[in-house]
């Protein structure tokens, strides 16, 4: 037991105050009678206390009980290591005592608990599963273990584990461990392998002329002499395949390659063998930018193809046609072509993915958007809400510029058990879409089914929008299915209200469990001009059943395996019921004033036909508007690309005279070229500087005023933090997982693109333990390098104290004596020897009292 003082500082008022007490005793000591001079020590006594008081003393007293934590590394490299940790923890548990507690926590990117620390841990548990292997952050681990153990308990933390760190400094972390009572053990442990090969780099050249001969170098690491086959793909394409001999440790292979593609072009390398440890080190990828003429994409579904491909110069724009279906998802396609045009693309067989890689296309590496009009286009395609929407010029609600039919509309939606999960989720998302196309005052409901029918919503005009979203949002998924009784009472509903339109839409991924009459049913409801649509979600929905009924009711059936989709298609069903969109009067278009346009209506403006009514956004160009100002051609900035909206369509069925115009092909060149980005000729040079770091060189030494945007291949925008590091330097650090990530780097009007290769972790690279760390960590803790399990619970090198302060003690003795002090100053000792008076006489007269009790009671057993 130690006393200690937490503030000693202020132990130095001790000086003044003894200084003026022993002057005053000094100087007045002749003055001071034997009863002052005791409240003059009474006084001493209590100044000195107060003074301990503040300064905070408190007691250490020791404390047995000690604690232990297990800390297992599960990273990838340490991947067939769990046995053998396991084994260990069990045969040192066999030498914890009574005073120990215990616990298990494993870690590799992330920490989780395997066995909480107490002191009844007798055994081993089974680990639990753990995910994002990738990454090893020994500090993280470390800082969370210390903040689970009891500071005042003795601690000693074994660390099970490779020390290839990954992520995070653990030297920087055990600074604050160094001087506590907790000491970091490590039992170094590494995976033993035998047979890997592994593609430690791939380069190709970061810009190439379309034509020119590429060199492709690939270097492969083997842990022994062994045959191989190399593949190479060009853009996903087989370009190269070889069996190759490999000899122990490094091997480099060249390979010359003319490339015909250009734009971004993915190379990607791949190295097979019969036995291997580490699958994930055999694949690295690359980006070239090859230069060219400029590329189109056209996505139409039209058999006969898009006419604006017929219009087009092949010698001064390259083109491709594609369906929407055939549309790729990832990045790395789109960034091929200069500009993509939608012509009369319904939204749902496009998807909501493919929509936000577009959208990340546009926004931040200059990549023009056209979309053009026609029945399955803007809001008749099911654009609402959606990415494409939110690049594009246009909205695609019609805003308060006509009468519009009174509507009802009921939404049927399968909410058994097999709807767990996105689907549910993206269904009640496009409900939600539905309603806000919907006006105050139209009739909506909304009918949930399993099992029996659950009338969620009931059919009656909207009041609030937002308390009948909440309500969609928070429907289950749980149960049978059963459509008749449901659909039934959706018809039941809307068979007698007074509305011009009524509609429903049902929307199921399973088969009922029972029929019904639904022909009498749909043939009731078409006599009060109730129509049906239905939407059938994967392999297991009744598509013969699906697609019959919309057939027979008047509505469209949409056959769906990309639930992503379902919020699309609930968009343009509600559209086509609840606005007139197509505006079919012919009218001479207005033209306004606008840079790159004027030129080509000079000499007049011809007779259009029809369009899909849009409203224009706040501060987009609308070049073209009709009479009821609805506009017919828009542009804007999104981002760095340019968008057109033409409501119109291609093949002169709406255009009118504008097909059979002069200045026709004009026109649609025009747009192209208003759609073709422009770029930085200087070529910016990007380099890995680390996990999720990368040096960006600026040669013109501008590097502070550069704009940096950073796109994974799924279109995802990653969160991007720029470090100065010199003029020409700066440092992009983002979360960028292994696999390819896109650089818009722009500065002023310029703009430049390039694409990166983040390769594999380094935990699936070969290396061995990283001893040099571990023995720091160890040392620097207080703690050693165990390989015997039974040092696990050797003597601690310190033990655990708890603090008891006696701060307030010594306070209340200090105002005792300081009431003391009064009382004899006010009193004098008289006062004190009353109060002793007063108990003899009070314990005198309690004596005299007992002794006449006594008496009297042996007087009366006398006369007994």
């Amino acid at each position: 037991m130690d006393l200690r003082i937490d503030h000693p500082i202020f132990l130095l008022l001790l000086i003044p105050l003894l200084g003026y007490l022993i002057w005053t005793w000094l100087h007045h000591r002749s003055l001071l009678k034997r009863k002052h001079g005791i409240v003059f020590i009474i006084r001493i006594i209590t100044i000195i206390m107060l003074v301990f008081a503040i300064a905070s003393p408190y007691l250490l007293l020791p404390v047995k009980e000690e604690q232990v934590l297990f800390l297992i590394d599960r990273s990838a490299s340490m991947a067939g290591t769990e046995d053998e940790a396991l084994k260990f923890i069990e045969e040192s548990l066999r030498e914890k005592k009574e005073t120990h507690s215990v616990g298990i926590y494993s870690f590799a990117s992330n920490f989780q608990t395997e066995a909480i620390l107490s002191k009844t841990l007798e055994h081993v548990p089974n680990l639990s599963e753990i995910r994002e292997v990738g990454e090893t952050n020994i500090e993280q681990a470390l800082q969370l273990a210390t903040g689970i153990v009891d500071k005042d308990k003795a601690t000693r933390i074994i660390l099970m584990t490779d020390g290839l760190q990954t992520k995070g400094e653990v030297l920087e972390s055990i600074t604050k461990i160094a001087g506590s009572k907790i000491s970091v053990d490590v039992v170094p442990l590494g995976r033993k392998i035998s047979n890997d090969v592994s593609i430690q780099s791939f380069t190709t050249p970061q810009v190439a002329y379309q034509g020119e001969e590429q060199t492709l170098v690939t270097e492969i690491e083997s842990t022994t002499d062994t045959m191989g086959e190399l593949l190479l793909y060009e853009n996903d394409q087989l370009i190269f395949r070889e069996t190759i001999q490999l000899e122990e440790g490094k091997n480099v292979f060249t390979y010359r390659h003319k490339g015909n593609k250009e734009g971004l072009v993915k190379y990607e390398a791949y190295i097979q063998t019969d036995e291997d440890a580490i699958l994930e080190n055999n694949k690295l990828t690359s980006i070239t930018m090859v230069q060219s003429t400029p590329r189109l994409l056209i996505v139409s579904d039209r058999e006969e193809g898009s006419p604006i491909a017929d219009m087009l110069n092949p010698s001064s724009i390259q083109f491709e046609e594609v369906s929407a279906e055939e549309l790729p998802s990832s990045l790395s396609y789109m960034l091929k072509y200069d500009a993509i045009i939608f012509d009369n693309v319904p939204g749902h067989l496009v998807g909501e993915a493919k929509m936000g890689v577009i959208e990340q296309a546009v926004k931040n590496f200059g990549v023009g958007f056209m979309m053009v009009g026609g029945e399955n286009s803007f809001g008749l395609g099911g654009y609402f809400k959606t990415p494409i929407e939110k690049l594009l010029p246009v909205e695609m609600e019609v805003k308060g510029k006509q009468q519009l039919p009174s509507l009802g509309l009921v939404i049927v939606l399968d909410r058994s058990g097999s709807m767990i999960g996105l689907k549910m989720e993206l269904a009640k998302e496009a409900a939600v879409r539905s309603v806000e196309l919907l006006r105050e005052g139209d009739t909506f409901g909304l009918i949930a089914f399993d099992s029996h029918p659950w009338e969620i919503i009931e059919t009656k005009p909207l009041e609030n929008k937002d308390e009948v979203t909440n309500t969609i949002l928070s429907i289950p998924a749980e149960g049978g299915t059963e459509i008749y009784p449901s659909l039934s009472l959706a018809y039941n509903n809307l068979f007698d209200l007074p509305l011009q339109r009524k509609h429903i839409i049902l929307l199921t991924d399973g088969q009922s469990a029972t029929s019904g009459n639904y022909e009498e049913l749909i043939e009731n409801g078409k006599k009060k001009h109730i129509t049906l649509s239905t939407v059938a979600i994967g392999h297991d929905a009744d598509r013969q059943l699906l697609e019959s009924l919309s057939e027979l009711a008047g509505g469209r059936f949409y056959d769906v395996e990309d639930e992503t989709t379902i919020p699309s298609i609930l968009s343009r069903e509600t559209a086509m019921i609840s606005r007139t969109y197509i505006v079919d009067d012919p009218f001479y278009p207005v033209i306004y004033h606008s840079e790159g346009w004027n030129q080509l209506f000079e000499e007049g403006v011809p007779q259009m036909n029809a369009y899909i009514g849009t409203t224009a956004k706040t501060t987009a160009n609308v070049i073209a508007e009709s009479e009821k100002e609805d506009p017919v051609l828009a542009e804007w900035q999104y981002g760095l690309g340019r968008t057109i909206a033409f409501t119109s369509d291609s093949t002169g069925a709406w255009t009118g005279d504008w097909g059979r115009w002069d200045r026709w092909v004009d026109f649609w060149n025009t747009a192209i070229s208003r759609l073709l980005p422009t770029y930085n000729e200087i070529a910016y040079d990007i380099r890995m500087d680390g996990e999720g770091s990368f040096l960006i060189t600026d040669p013109t030494n501008q590097a502070a005023f550069l704009d940096v945007a950073v796109v994974d291949e799924y279109g995802n925008e990653l969160e991007v933090h720029l470090e100065p590091i010199s003029a020409s330097k700066v440092r992009a650090v983002a979360d960028a997982k292994p696999g390819l990530v896109f650089f818009r780097i722009s500065k002023d009007d310029n703009v430049y693109q390039a694409g990166l290769t983040v390769p594999y972790s380094s935990e699936y690279r070969l290396q061995p333990l990283n001893e040099k760390l571990l023995e720091e960590v160890a040392d620097k803790t207080g703690g050693k390098i165990v390989e015997d399990p039974q040092e696990v619970f050797r003597k601690f090198n310190e033990q655990g104290a708890t603090r008891q302060s006696i701060a307030t003690i010594i306070l209340l003795v200090s105002l005792l004596l300081f009431f003391v002090d009064i009382t004899i100053r006010r009193f004098g000792w008289a006062f004190f020897k009353q109060m002793g008076k007063s108990k003899i006489i009070v314990t005198a007269q309690k004596v005299t009292e007992e002794e006449t009790s006594v008496a009297e009671i042996l007087k009366e057993l006398r006369k007994k």
